[in-house]
């Protein structure tokens, strides 16, 4: 099934993103406020490209994948208005939201946002469920325990914690689903596209959070 062979071939790719500094920290307890503040920064300025992603995404896709282009439009009705759980999230920390609304992205997350957009533009749409694959299992993997360490810790409400807690543990049945949506795809040229993007998106991801951790 090719779900677990891009599992397999993007392992290692995954395994260097979890030994970035800012996870490790985190993980082990060294959590900040201006970090948590920073991470939140970084996932409004690419997370509000989301739905703009999967509809570009969705408008090139050929015939031949038309489950994909239903998937597309699933996702585009579950992905609307996340970006505002991360500035309510920020507000709730004591972050003004309009200055990270109107402010700028790191370097790392516009050029991770700036790939997305080249391969659906220039390469092959398909590229984006690469981008799909990293983030949203990044998130299955670590953001339910991130939430509740940076809780503990700085004693933060729950409802600072509505984009992390939403993309976590809970979020599931969304991984199952691409996980069954990867598993229709046979073409050998489509799967290295998506093998491919995802182990250039962890590598992208990871200089993020990267950034991240130099913000903070």
């Amino acid at each position: 099934m090719f779900f677990n062979t891009l599992v397999q071939e993007t392992a290692a790719a995954q395994q260097a993103l979890f030994n970035r500094p800012v996870i490790q920290k985190t993980l082990a307890g060294e959590i900040t406020l201006s970090r948590y503040q920073a991470f939140l920064t970084q996932a409004y300025h690419h997370v509000k490209h989301t739905v703009p992603l999967l509809m570009a995404c969705g408008s090139r896709l050929p015939e031949r994948h038309y489950a994909l282009q239903v998937a597309v439009a699933e996702y585009i009705e579950e992905e609307i208005g996340h970006d505002q759980w991360i500035l309510n999230d920020l507000q709730t920390t004591g972050v003004d939201p309009d200055i990270v609304r109107y402010g700028t992205p790191a370097m790392a997350t516009d050029l991770m946002v700036a790939y997305a957009y080249h391969q659906i533009d220039r390469g092959n749409p398909l590229a984006f469920f690469g981008m799909v694959h990293v983030l949203e299992g990044t998130s299955i993997a670590l953001a339910t325990e991130t939430a509740g360490l940076v809780k503990g810790s700085l004693g933060l409400p729950d409802n600072a914690f509505s984009y992390l807690t939403s993309h976590g543990s809970l979020d599931l049945e969304h991984v199952k689903f691409f996980e069954n949506l990867m598993n229709t795809l046979d073409n050998p040229d489509d799967q290295q596209v998506i093998i491919h993007a995802a182990n250039v998106f962890y590598r992208l991801y990871g200089d993020v959070l990267s950034a991240v951790e130099e913000a903070a």
